[in-house]
């Protein structure tokens, strides 16, 4: 999740990981957000959580205070007209990992947390779901209307004039820093991973519903989001290497702790966690090779359409994802990095994605919280192996 210090050895390595958690009202039976459930309500279940003091500073807590653990409400914050913040209207829960030195460690302390995260919501009502777009509604209008001050706010930049997006999507950041990288190879990492983010994406899809119905395609989120919103996001320390677009290619860290980050955000949810595993050494191999000569400023709006619709259907998708494999494995030193590869090379293939359950299931009559349910079936089954919640 950040850049190492000058005093760690080149090349070496940091990844983390952050998911977004959405849920299942079982309570009132509906899908729990902006809509019906209150902030309080989840910030019961964060009450319940433990905080690390040893997760600081590398994590960030942020000015409202909201984000001071490994778990968050994640939520569009309101603003009176002296800027002060008066609420938050709240989406779900975000989990984040700390610095970890291996993506086994990232992946496994998300599935920790996951659990932790189940065993306080689940008695509460709220069962975590699997999906990438908001299933019922089809967008977020802020009640009340903005404020003179949250209007001027919102123009602050390209990321704030579209924050309505993420209100709508769940999603993962992918993130990761290699000691020794310069400034500038660090933004041409994320010009190049923005660049053939149409053809990593789909090994994640699994957001084919829209307004309570199965949608024309795979990924309703990369359909709305992706070239309005980021595919990768670079930190730099000083304003001057700082490179205008829109949406942003680099930002400002904002501890020292986030300088040099590579962040991937054009991924969908995954319900299987090693997935993300497999995600993060297909985009270290990526920045690591020398071969793939492709670089954007911003992420190809058009092409993540058409991603989204079709996936490894796509021919030509599916064939720049088994060279964008090929070229990772060859980049890759590490024999476990190179073999977490695997289930993406399936993926491509069988010319599917995650979604394609999603799609299958439903067409055979499994009703919508079953169905999104059992998208953490693969997380659950490694909780209870691994004891991490109580055998039911």
């Amino acid at each position: 999740m950040s850049y190492l210090s000058t005093s760690e050895p080149v090349g070496c390595y940091r990844f983390g990981l952050e998911h977004e958690v959405a849920f299942w009202d079982q309570q009132t039976d509906q899908f729990a957000d902006f809509s019906n459930t209150s902030f309080q309500r989840f910030d019961r279940l964060i009450a319940q959580l433990p905080e690390y003091a040893s997760d600081y500073p590398q994590l960030r807590i942020g000015d409202a205070g909201i984000k001071r653990k490994r778990w968050y409400i994640e939520g569009y914050e309101r603003f009176s007209e002296t800027g002060n913040l008066i609420g938050c209207m709240p989406k779900g829960i975000e989990i984040r990992t700390t610095l970890q030195p291996t993506m086994t460690g990232a992946v496994q302390e998300l599935r920790e947390s996951f659990a932790q995260l189940s065993e306080v919501a689940l008695p509460a009502g709220l069962l975590p779901v699997l999906t990438s777009f908001n299933p019922i509604h089809k967008r977020f209008v802020p009640e009340p209307p903005l404020n003179h001050f949250e209007a001027q706010r919102r123009e602050a930049s390209p990321e704030k004039q579209t924050a309505h997006i993420p209100m709508m999507t769940y999603g993962p950041d992918l993130n990761f820093s290699i000691q020794g990288l310069s400034t500038k190879a660090l933004i041409q990492a994320g010009k190049k991973l923005t660049y053939y983010s149409p053809a990593i994406v789909p090994f994640s899809f699994s957001s084919p519903f829209y307004g309570q119905q199965l949608w024309s395609g795979l990924s309703v989120r990369t359909h709305l989001r992706t070239g309005r919103r980021p595919a990768a996001m670079v930190f730099v320390e000083h304003p001057e290497e700082l490179i205008s677009s829109s949406p942003s290619l680099t930002k400002i860290a904002r501890l020292p702790a986030e300088v040099g980050r590579i962040e991937f955000k054009a991924c969908d949810s995954c319900g299987d966690f090693e997935l993300y595993g497999s995600l993060l050494a297909l985009l270290k191999g990526i920045v690591l090779d020398q071969t793939l000569p492709g670089a954007a400023l911003v992420p190809d709006a058009v092409m993540h359409q058409h991603a989204a619709i079709h996936g490894f259907q796509d021919p030509e998708l599916r064939d720049q994802a088994l060279r964008l494999l090929a070229a990772a494995d060859r980049a890759l030193s590490e024999a476990d990095e190179r073999e977490r590869l695997q289930p993406l090379w399936q993926f491509a293939q069988q010319k599917t994605t995650p979604a394609q359950v999603m799609c299958d299931r439903w067409r055979s009559g499994v009703d919508l919280v079953n169905l999104l349910s059992q998208g953490y079936t693969t997380e659950y089954a490694a909780i209870k192996k691994n004891r991490l919640i109580p055998q039911a």
